[in-house]
């Protein structure tokens, strides 16, 4: 999705369009007498995958105002956090001084549970300055459709997944976008995967700015520490990841029941979340469903939980190619949709008021966990409508649930 710059922005940076400008290499054929020696088997390379355009790399010019600079250390950093972290970790181990601690760390890091009860979020890190640079890079706003009580405890389900969830980071982690003083007295966790919590420094980055596992164990223990305490689950996952293309919403959420389970469970409020822009910041490889790219990905993601999307967005210095994000608005809503409470004899299922009984249980029947999904697609399909034409513009087609 493009966005609107004005003149002078123009000079400073070209307007990234959901399409990459393309120029085509023409290949010359093979010599008659080559074809003949090498036969036309050696000649097909059936299994590799075809990238017809070669982008136009255009580079950054050299007269960019220092803001601007800043923002995109400041993505640069946070993109490469995890390579920084672990060269910092490894680089330590060069210094015998450092051993002893080293060897501590790692004891603490065996036996640490903070991952599982809510991470180590401190205020100040998700208020330093640096977060206004990185929301200011693309930029990235944070809208708000209602008011939410603080007595209660919250699921905010997150979509679309995109490459990086980059918009889940910016809003929920850091205080960037002004989330406690839209939402007062609501204490959000962003969940990721467990593996994440694994790597040293990393981890402690990760806790530090409010993220913590989302194993169902994590979920509990967040949802049940008091009022106001919430967790943000980006519904989609892997899978929807590699479905992450400009002017494109495909979701995976028909058969993502766990959330829903979870809130009915723990009595919490489910609040759908869209977040306008998200798939616009990278391009990605052409991965059609049976493709031999396709299944790659897939057979990564079932041996390690992740799949890793073949794509590209910008760089430091030019404007085409590299790892990091397109300049492109990233624009996310977050109304208020229902609640369950499990406190009392009946279950309520409150959609701007208008309260719907469900029959309480701790283990839910299939019929109203797909009940109270139809509800929640329902809303967030309301939310994709209501401002896709202010938002989505330039899109290809609108949200579609795909599986």
């Amino acid at each position: 999705m493009s966005e609107t710059m004005s003149e002078t922005d123009t000079l400073v940076d070209p307007v990234d369009s959901p399409v990459s400008t393309a120029t085509t290499t023409a290949i010359e054929k093979p010599h008659t007498d080559a074809k003949r020696r090498l036969g036309p088997k050696m000649l097909q390379l059936p299994h590799m995958p075809s990238i017809p355009n070669v982008p136009k790399v255009r580079f950054v010019p050299l007269r960019v105002p220092r803001e601007r600079r800043l923002q995109t250390l400041t993505v640069f950093l946070w993109a490469f956090s995890v390579p920084i972290t672990l060269f910092l970790f490894l680089l330590s181990f060069t210094n015998p001084f450092f051993w002893p601690f080293l060897v501590a760390y790692w004891l603490f890091v065996l036996f640490d549970i903070a991952p599982e009860n809510g991470g180590r979020a401190f205020d100040w890190a998700k208020r330093l300055g640096v977060w206004k640079y990185y929301a200011d890079y693309f930029p990235c706003t944070l809208e708000q459709e209602s008011e939410l009580d603080p007595s209660k405890n919250y699921i905010f389900g997150y979509h679309p997944h995109g490459i990086i969830s980059m918009g889940a980071f910016t809003n929920f982690a850091t205080e960037a976008t002004g989330f406690s003083d839209k939402f007062p007295g609501i204490k959000p966790r962003l969940l990721t995967l467990t593996s994440n919590f694994n790597l040293p420094l990393y981890r402690d980055y990760l806790m530090a700015m409010g993220c913590a596992s989302v194993s169902r164990t994590s979920c509990e223990n967040i949802l049940n520490k008091g009022p106001g305490s919430s967790i943000v689950i980006v519904v989609g996952g892997a899978a929807e990841s590699l479905n992450a293309r400009p002017g494109t919403s495909d979701l995976t959420l028909r058969k993502r029941l766990g959330f829903i389970k979870l809130a009915m469970r723990n009595g919490a409020s489910l609040v759908p979340v869209f977040s306008f822009g998200e798939n616009d910041l990278y391009e990605q490889l052409q991965n059609e469903k049976g493709s031999n790219v396709w299944k790659w990905q897939k057979a990564i993601q079932k041996a390690m939980g992740f799949t890793l999307p073949l794509f590209h967005g910008r760089g430091m210095f030019n404007y085409d190619l590299g790892l990091l994000p397109h300049r492109r608005a990233i624009h996310t809503i977050a109304p208020h949709l229902y609640q369950y409470r499990l406190t009392h004899p009946t279950v309520f299922v409150l959609i701007v008021g208008r309260p719907i009984d469900l029959v309480k249980t701790a283990n839910p029947t299939e019929e109203e966990v797909l009940a109270a999904q139809k509800l929640y697609i329902d809303e967030l399909q309301n939310i994709y409508d209501k401002y896709k034409d202010v938002y989505a513009k330039d899109r290809k087609r609108d949200m579609t649930i795909i599986e």
